[in-house]
């Protein structure tokens, strides 16, 4: 297989020739397939590999999330479906959701499992432990490291809101935005660095960008977690360049629109109108 551009320019190739901000989640849960493929040997990939066919043209990437693999023994399909994408559809980037956080010779292995067993073109990580917790990462310098910034989760408050010292200045900022703020500089040793930034808050959507300029925004939560679309893009969109800059993912909505043997036409529609919507909302 030819070696792939950096994630970077993956994403602003998709951004341009897909039209599109979307991202569909692959979260696969066995519980919630069709009575047609569930119960069936390599249920986890052929589901999955159904929902990519259907979408692959609407989208700006995939990201597997690796739990939803593991906890079901399917890794060895994990990366069947990885594969597919990358030959079928290599227009369109992988992110691998690991949110990953260790350090040392450990962070090295979860980086060699993301990026050499996997192939993912990008992968999530934890960076509450610092630097070192990131940096065996940036030794792929051509993959995509998405920090977790202010995730969407209620919970997230509990630390990303404390406020912490600026090191140079008596200013203070909350903790997300420190997080931006070595992301979006010394961190970025490669130029490859996203962050995680929940659609749930619009508002910190719009404070984190204002922190990193056009460094590419993950951004969960519309669909199944009630993000508003409108004021999502609203607060991501890149000054002047409407329509990059985001990554917006939605999962279940899409995954599990039907329970019938057509679940991969009804995921389509559901896509199509969501990145419709997306489209919408930068105009």
């Amino acid at each position: 297989m030819k070696t792939r551009p950096l994630f970077t320019e993956q994403l602003a190739n998709a951004w341009s020739t897909q039209d599109s901000m979307l991202c569909v989640g692959l979260d696969p849960d066995p519980k919630q397939f069709p009575a047609s493929i569930k119960g069936k040997g390599g249920a986890i990939l052929a589901f999955c590999r159904e929902i990519v066919d259907a979408t692959a043209d609407l989208v700006c990437a995939f990201k597997p999330q690796i739990a939803y693999f593991a906890s079901q023994g399917a890794e060895d399909q994990l990366e069947q479906l990885i594969d597919h994408i990358h030959r079928q559809h290599p227009q369109v980037p992988v992110i691998l959701d690991s949110k990953r956080g260790d350090i040392g010779s450990t962070a090295q292995q979860y980086a060699i499992e993301a990026f050499e067993r996997y192939k993912a073109d990008a992968v999530t990580v934890n960076p509450y432990m610092g630097f070192d917790s990131i940096e065996p990462y940036l030794k792929y310098a051509d993959k995509g490291v998405i920090v977790l910034c202010r995730t969407s989760n209620p919970g997230g408050s509990d630390l990303q809101f404390l406020e912490v010292n600026e090191p140079d200045n008596a200013a203070k900022e909350q903790l997300y935005q420190r997080v931006a703020r070595l992301a979006a500089s010394r961190w970025n040793k490669t130029g490859q660095l996203g962050l995680v930034v929940g659609a749930t808050f619009p508002d910190e959507i719009a404070k984190v960008r204002a922190i990193v300029g056009e460094m590419p925004l993950l951004i969960p939560g519309i669909g199944a977690q009630g993000g508003d679309i409108p004021s999502t893009v609203k607060a991501g969109t890149v000054h002047g360049s409407p329509g990059t800059g985001m990554i917006i993912n939605s999962s279940r909505a899409i995954l599990y629109a039907s329970q019938d043997s057509k679940f991969a036409d009804a995921a389509r529609q559901v896509a199509i109108a969501t990145r419709d919507a997306l489209r919408a909302a930068k105009a």
